[in-house]
């Protein structure tokens, strides 16, 4: 089993029912190239995400984060765009186990989403739940997953991890 390493970068900032429609729009689905998914990543809602998104980076937004239709397409485009990790108040349900499927790691802290500003750094800890603010200085706890869906996140992803499972009989 592949071991999720801490993960630090920069904040993008992002507001409330972030759908999936501005995450990765409809007119680049007819793709399922990550890097292609990843070249139009969040165009619709911010046309400068992908010139200053860098490897580690980090998501951070409020409520309903992947809300809209239940496309794949958005947590790939996501992780294939540099984005480590992704924090919010509350995910969209579809969205959420879209990303746990694909590998994504989600965190779910309200505080942490109060406490940080677009362009901060952040220290995270996906498997322990722990957020911290370097350009402030503060920490904050996220919900934790189950074992079973740690190791999904820790093996990038449900069909790595479906894998791992047969090479292991």
């Amino acid at each position: 089993m592949r071991k999720a390493a801490t993960i630090q970068g920069k904040v993008h900032k992002y507001g409330n029912n972030v759908d999936t429609d501005v995450i990765i729009p409809a007119r680049y689905l007819n793709s399922s190239d990550p890097v292609e998914l990843a070249s139009h990543c969040m165009e619709d809602i911010d046309a400068n995400f992908v010139k200053e998104v860098q490897p580690g980076d980090v998501i951070v937004a409020d409520e309903n984060f992947g809300c809209g239709s239940s496309r794949e397409h958005a947590p790939i485009s996501i992780k294939a765009s540099g984005i480590s990790c992704v924090i919010a108040k509350s995910f969209a349900r579809i969205f959420y186990r879209n990303a746990i499927n694909t590998g994504l790691p989600i965190l779910i802290s309200p505080a942490a989403v109060d406490g940080i500003e677009k362009g901060d750094l952040v220290q995270v800890d996906p498997m322990a739940g722990i957020i911290r603010n370097v350009t402030r200085g503060t920490e904050f706890k996220a919900g934790a997953f189950s074992d079973k869906l740690q190791e999904i996140i820790k093996v990038g992803g449900l069909i790595n991890y479906a894998k791992d499972r047969l090479q292991s009989r």
